[in-house]
């Protein structure tokens, strides 16, 4: 569903209140404000939200591409939330997933933090960018779940290999592999980069929009006209497990 940012209220999905524990991934990997980052006010209205219908644990997770510590990150982006746990994807332990596609588009496995696992309710919340063209929105933002030990710079092959098998064929199998219930893409403005990644023009959108991750995204992609590739794969992949 598409909402005005203006005065937005987060009204959670009622199985929210049956939720012991639930997971919000932001877009923090770098201490940029938004619409680089996560919005710490999106976060606070999607948090108080959760409290007017639950007293579940609430977990933030996020993790940098680099390995560097996310703590500061955090305490530049202002995220400070009573009763609410900040967790690093580094300092997690992480275990292999199968892939659930009888043909994974390029990757059978992934190496995850295993207090997704742990949690009953999982968010992924994104601010609205187009990088080099392409749409980088909330399925976009679960790649930084992914630990950096494993897929980072050190790693043998690294984010470099994940890129050569394809980006958005990654995406897919990662959609697949992590079923995050919701997603939430912060349109208030639009970041438009197109090399460095703290580089950029900023345009005014006013717009928030909530729903499944892959239903929102195309939504997103449909209304304000952005290329975002994963999306036609995500669908086809769809079409064969209903088959």
């Amino acid at each position: 569903m598409i909402f005005d940012a203006e005065g937005f209220v987060f009204e959670p999905p009622s199985v929210i209140s049956r939720a012991r524990r639930v997971l919000i991934k932001p877009s923090a990997a770098y201490p940029v404000s938004y619409p680089v980052t996560t919005s710490q006010g999106m976060l606070s209205t999607i948090i108080e939200g959760i409290r007017q219908v639950s007293d579940a644990d609430i977990l933030i997770l996020e993790g940098t591409p680099g390995g560097e510590p996310v703590y500061p990150i955090y305490q530049a982006l202002d995220y400070d939330f009573p009763r609410v746990l900040m967790l690093d994807v580094k300092d997690c332990i992480w275990v292999e997933v199968d892939n659930p596609l009888p043909k994974p588009l390029v990757v059978p496995t992934f190496w995850v933090p295993n207090v997704i696992l742990s949690c009953d309710y999982l968010i992924t919340v994104a601010p609205l960018k187009v990088i080099e063209g392409r749409g980088s929105l909330s399925i976009m933002n679960l790649l930084t779940v992914l630990p950096s030990t494993k897929y980072g710079e050190e790693a043998p092959g690294g984010w470099e290999e994940l890129y050569e098998l394809g980006i958005d064929q990654v995406i897919a199998d990662l959609y697949f592999t992590l079923p995050f219930d919701l997603g939430i893409i912060e349109a208030r403005q639009k970041f438009i980069g197109q090399g460095p990644p703290l580089q950029g023009e900023v345009e005014e959108c006013g717009q928030v929009f909530v729903g499944e991750p892959y239903e929102v995204d195309s939504e997103a992609s449909r209304t304000l006209g952005l290329k975002a590739d994963y999306l036609d794969l995500i669908k086809e992949a769809r079409a064969g497990l209903e088959d």
